[in-house]
């Protein structure tokens, strides 16, 4: 009985033995690589780094049209008017027969826009380039002019430092100031009236930064919702999620 015993503990051992001496090894598994998108949605970088390609392509392809001649002046949607407190300006010189000045003080303001944003454009290329989208995310599933709206709200304050300086040298390179110096005084000496002395470069420069970010909100509304202007397979990926909203 004891040697029954004992040939049953010998086995195991020599089919362990027989198993190391031949080297058996188990298989390996090969697992399936997993994406480091989840549930489809592209990480963090992707659509912060598609939404600046959605901002410059809205600088170079729709603010270019504003540094054109009459850019701003016959497009209605972002065309420099009087400001609100010299509209009574405006009117005064019409009805006294001088609504020549008063039509050349509008283009003086929008030739010096048209040649302010020509030479600013690099600012706001270089803003866009350091911005920093801390919420990509919402921003890509939000309004259709979301990302222009969060650049203008980040850099408005930095873009307007570097970019007065740039409409005051329009000004005087277009004569935009010798029209308005002109205008103003011919106002301010018409009896009766209240005297004005507006500060021509601030109006310039919020209206002409006004229109640059409706242009720049025109072309992030076509890659929205046009697959013909996603023009990279960067813009193809980030916005064609929103076709799966």
């Amino acid at each position: 009985m004891k040697k029954v015993f004992c040939l049953f503990l010998i086995v195991p051992l020599i089919g362990i033995a027989q198993l190391k001496k031949f080297n058996v090894t188990k298989p390996k598994i090969t697992l399936p690589k997993i994406s480091t998108t989840t549930t489809g949605i592209s990480n963090q970088i992707d659509i912060s780094s598609g939404l600046k390609e959605a901002l410059n392509n809205g600088i170079t392809k729709q603010v270019s049209k504003l540094t054109a001649e009459d850019g701003f002046l016959k497009n209605e949607a972002v065309k420099i008017i009087m400001p609100a407190e010299l509209q009574k300006v405006e009117s005064t010189l019409r009805k006294l027969g001088m609504g020549n000045l008063a039509d050349q003080g509008i283009t003086a303001m929008n030739r010096a826009a048209e040649d302010a944003v020509k030479e600013a454009t690099p600012i706001f290329i270089s803003a866009v380039k350091n911005m920093n989208i801390t919420d990509a995310k919402s921003i890509l599933l939000g309004n259709e002019n979301a990302a222009t709206v969060y650049l203008q709200g980040t850099t408005n304050k930095d873009l307007y430092a570097k970019f007065s300086p740039v409409v005051q040298k329009s000004i005087g390179k277009v004569g935009a100031d010798v029209i308005w110096n002109s205008l103003i005084s011919k106002y301010n000496n018409i009896p009766f009236v209240n005297k004005v002395n507006p500060d021509i470069t601030d109006y310039v420069t919020n209206k002409s930064m006004e229109g640059v970010f409706k242009m720049i909100a025109v072309e992030e509304k076509n890659i929205r919702t046009d697959l013909k202007s996603r023009t990279s397979p960067l813009l193809q990926n980030v916005f064609g999620l929103l076709d799966k909203k």
